[in-house]
């Protein structure tokens, strides 16, 4: 596959030349602490203040600025990649992105690339060439809170490309962190293991201060109620291979919007397509905030708040149900049963949608989606979870070797 990459690879261990491109004024100020990944006893490269973030850059715009450096060791691909024979992949031309922090590091044409390799990814078998792409590269899993599909795909996906995981679950508990260790003391002792780190945290932003502290790639697996792009980019990979299409849809999003970092995350991907209209349905507690609002209004993205799921599912070709989230009220339990069970997707809700529709959820459900719409062909949500394996596979092979 040809590179859109925004960075040229040469001879390994040579002096490179580094094409940053511009990126928008957003985007700056959303992380202007954060630079090229060096090894931190060298010196940062002197960059204008237009361009010292390019470790989250797209190519969103065209290149218009050129400087030679000397990459650092975790920007070379490693020599051990390249020994595979007759792959059907690509492997050495560099991912634009040194991290998977937030859905606004996505660009649409790099959305389009990353979704190409997935589907690569779908045809991996057993003993393939494609199958050892990541032999000799070990990915350590931190997860301070409970996950099943997140984890379980990602050491899937690393396993199935020939790799191998050092895990950790509930490191909350039983973790250093459990002793007062700080996340930054256990990113720089991890990464002395690993060539990867995918990690879910309680807290929103802390994926980006792990990914201020690494020096290998981090992989945000959700950070509180923050965001969780790799569920964004496999939700939206489902909608086009379910609807066919990522511009001019109806998106329903249902449940709980305050807190449901999934569908934050989604927002922010689907403002990249074109005629998009978003319908917020929830209850009154757990409402969609207003930075998102903000954020699709000033892309142009047309939304609307609703209280009838009944209209808003007749007119959607998604409609992308959540669980209202207990974890996140605390002691409030008053007002997490005020929330639940309020908006549920059953036979009668099936029975206004569009035949070409598609329900989908993160998972895991509790009881608001009723289990007798599994048996429709439009209940996606584990067709839905069998693409986040695809997705990620595509992720762990771009930030390791390259496009």
């Amino acid at each position: 596959m040809a590179s859109s990459s925004s960075f040229s690879m040469c001879a390994l261990h040579s002096t490179c030349t580094l094409r940053v491109p511009n990126c928008s004024k957003e985007f700056m100020d959303n992380h202007s602490s954060l630079y090229f990944k060096q090894p931190l006893h060298s010196k940062l490269m002197p960059l204008s203040t237009d361009l010292k973030h390019s470790r989250f850059f797209t190519n969103e715009k065209p290149l218009q600025w050129e400087q030679t450096a000397r990459l650092p060791q975790r920007n070379r691909v490693l020599s051990h990649a390249l020994d595979i024979e007759n792959t059907p992949f690509s492997v050495g031309n560099k991912f634009q992105l040194d991290d998977v922090i937030e859905a606004q590091q996505f660009d649409r044409e790099t959305l389009g690339a990353i979704f190409e390799v997935a589907r690569e990814m779908e045809k991996v078998e057993k003993k393939s060439p494609g199958s050892q792409i990541l032999k000799g590269y070990l990915m350590a899993t931190l997860f301070y809170e409970p996950s099943t599909r997140t984890r379980l795909s990602f050491e899937s996906a690393m396993k199935r490309l020939g790799g191998e995981v050092l895990t950790t679950e509930n490191a909350r508990e039983f973790s250093s962190a459990a002793k007062g260790e700080t996340l930054e003391d256990t990113i720089r002792t991890v990464e002395g293991y690993s060539d990867i780190i995918v990690m879910r945290h309680f807290e929103s932003g802390a994926a980006r201060r792990a990914a201020v502290t690494a020096e290998i790639p981090i992989i945000n697996a959700g950070d509180g109620p923050g965001q969780h792009p790799t569920q964004a980019l496999l939700d939206v990979y489902t909608i086009e291979r379910e609807i066919g299409r990522l511009d001019r849809i109806k998106v329903g999003l249902v449940g709980d919007l305050a807190n449901g970092r999934t569908v934050r995350s989604l927002a922010y991907l689907l403002a990249k397509y074109q005629d998009v209209k978003i319908y917020f349905v929830s209850p009154e507690v757990v409402k969609m905030k207003d930075d998102i609002k903000d954020y699709l209004t000033s892309k142009g993205v047309v939304w609307e708040e609703s209280a009838d799921l009944m209209e808003v599912a007749s007119k959607c070709d998604v409609v992308y149900q959540t669980r209202i989230q207990r974890e996140r009220f605390g002691e409030r339990a008053d007002l997490y049963e005020e929330a639940r069970g309020k908006y549920i997707v059953d036979r009668d809700v099936l029975g206004v949608m569009q035949k070409h529709a598609v329900v989908m959820h993160p998972l895991p459900r509790l009881d608001e989606i009723t289990v007798d719409v599994d048996e429709d062909q439009r209940a996606a949500y584990f067709r839905q979870a069998k693409n986040g394996l695809y997705i990620r596979m595509a992720l762990l092979k771009l930030l390791l070797v390259g496009w």
